[in-house]
């Protein structure tokens, strides 16, 4: 695998994140968003790297951090699908829930 497709949920995190450090600091946002996409390609080519959570979700979604970040995404066939990327200190389930309609 090499590919990642961003939800358009996950591309309004990415954006969201960025306006929020950016807001202090434009080159630290800068910083985060290469951190976070560079974490995308990585899993890209290493889809099994992350690892379930079943206290938090209950299907197939799989959890990669990155500093105070959480990457929650699926394998789909050849491709690494990103759903959310959210402070990992949020109450997952609940965010999972409003995220995917369902218990993630």
């Amino acid at each position: 695998m090499s590919e990642f497709l961003l939800t358009p949920e996950a591309d309004q995190d990415l954006n969201d994140i960025w306006d929020y450090i950016a807001h202090d600091d434009i080159d630290a946002a800068d910083r985060w968003d290469t951190k976070l996409r560079e974490a995308f390609a990585m899993l890209a080519a290493n889809p099994h790297a992350g690892h379930r959570r079943r206290d938090l979700a209950s299907s197939s979604v799989l959890f990669w951090p990155v500093g105070a970040y959480l990457i929650i995404y699926r394998i789909l066939g050849s491709r690494v699908e990103i759903l959310a990327v959210t402070q990992g200190s949020r109450e997952i389930p609940l965010f999972l829930k409003s995220r995917l309609g369902d218990d993630g």
